[in-house]
């Protein structure tokens, strides 16, 4: 997916064996064009947490689809939490994952087991560390990630 902010542009991948239920449901909310225009409303960078956060449609962390999915947390193919990751945000309830993500800006395996992880960025991770509360995702469009691969030799 290709998500262009007001700061740049950034390419995420998606992790379906890690997180079927949180993939799909991240391009569900992709292809009803949920995201454009919508706030990243939460940078924490400091010692313990290192990550930003998008999706709320309240742009205030409160809000979400109108739907929550299942935590996939425990889910043997889960990633870990390295600098680029792309997870699922929630409320300390389970479950209560809807539409909005966090990107991790350094690695947090303290969030290992606890937060779905299902995908990660592979292309301007240069703009997302540049990335401040308030900018706008105009939008997020889906498009093959072999544009954005190189392919490489055996």
């Amino acid at each position: 997916a290709v998500v262009t902010t007001d700061t740049g542009t950034f390419v995420l991948e998606f992790y379906p064996d890690a997180a079927p239920v949180a993939v799909d449901n991240f391009i569900k909310l992709i292809n009803q064009k949920f995201y454009d225009g919508l706030t990243f409303h939460r940078k924490v960078d400091a010692p313990g947490l290192n990550i930003i956060q998008g999706g709320c449609p309240e742009g205030d962390g409160t809000g979400g689809p109108g739907w929550t999915i299942v935590d996939e947390h425990t889910n043997p193919n889960q990633r870990p939490h390295v600098r680029g990751t792309l997870a699922m945000a929630r409320t300390s309830a389970p479950d209560s994952s809807g539409s909005q993500f966090y990107i991790c800006l350094k690695p947090q395996p303290h969030l290992d087991g606890d937060y779905t992880t299902f995908g990660g960025v592979i292309q301007g991770m240069d703009v997302v560390d540049q990335l401040s509360m308030g900018d706008v995702m105009t939008k997020i469009r889906l498009e093959a990630k072999s544009k954005y691969v190189k392919a490489t030799a055996e």
